[in-house]
């Protein structure tokens, strides 16, 4: 099974072929953009298709981050893959940016449960995983205090761009991962290939709310009234 994995969660506009029957990764084209994923998916899926010298019409399903992550980029990576599922009548798998970091980490350090945190900002973003992947807690906000607490009893790896930040506001040693706020692409592709293609159709996770709001002290009034 052929999958296409696309992540626009954070900085990154990223696209990979996956070979889930041979578990290798066929192609991939990553940019490190900050802004403007939506000039930019398409060509970048383009790009990974053409370095696994496939087409779409060889795409078995759709993988696409959800989130947490940036309320714009988001929209612009499930729109896509919601779209191209359509018009190649394919299923899309939605895979948080939680899980994704949680399985990048497992990988690099196997046998170790795993504890993501993201947000620079206070409540973060988390989710615990056990050592064999299963979700224990979240995906939630909390606060940095708590997410030390949680760290002490289980001994867990830290990831996420929240991870250092937890380590340090605490009087013990923690093992860090890796401090991004998503994970390589491969990663989205492996999670999807793990479950079943048939479920929801993804959709964005927003676990904040959003941080622009409608004006309410300028109102003009209308006229004729």
């Amino acid at each position: 099974m052929n999958i296409l994995a696309i992540d626009t969660a954070a900085a990154f506009c990223s696209a990979c072929v996956y070979d889930a029957q041979a578990a290798e990764e066929k192609g991939r084209a990553v940019l490190d953009l900050g802004k403007g994923h939506a000039e930019h998916i398409m060509d970048v899926i383009e790009k990974a298709l053409g370095q696994a010298r496939l087409s779409f019409k060889e795409m078995d399903a759709i993988a696409v981050s959800v989130g947490p992550g940036s309320f714009t980029g988001l929209r612009v990576g499930i729109s896509a893959a919601r779209g191209l599922a359509l018009a190649l009548k394919i299923p899309a798998i939605g895979v948080t940016t939680l899980e994704a970091l949680a399985a990048e980490a497992r990988a690099a350090f196997p046998g170790r449960s795993v504890l993501c945190a993201l947000g620079r900002a206070e409540p973060v973003a988390m989710a615990q995983f056990d050592a064999a992947g299963h979700c224990l807690d979240g995906p939630r906000l909390t606060s940095v205090e708590n997410l030390v607490r949680i760290a002490g009893e289980g001994r867990p790896l830290l990831v996420g761009d929240a991870a250092e930040r937890i380590a340090g506001e605490a009087d013990e040693h923690f093992d860090i991962g890796s401090r991004a706020a998503t994970s390589d692409i491969l990663f989205y592709a492996r999670v999807a290939a793990s479950r079943p293609a048939a479920g929801e159709k993804p959709k964005p996770l927003y676990l904040r709310a959003p941080d622009a709001k409608p004006q309410t002290g300028f109102a003009v009034p209308l006229k004729g009234r």
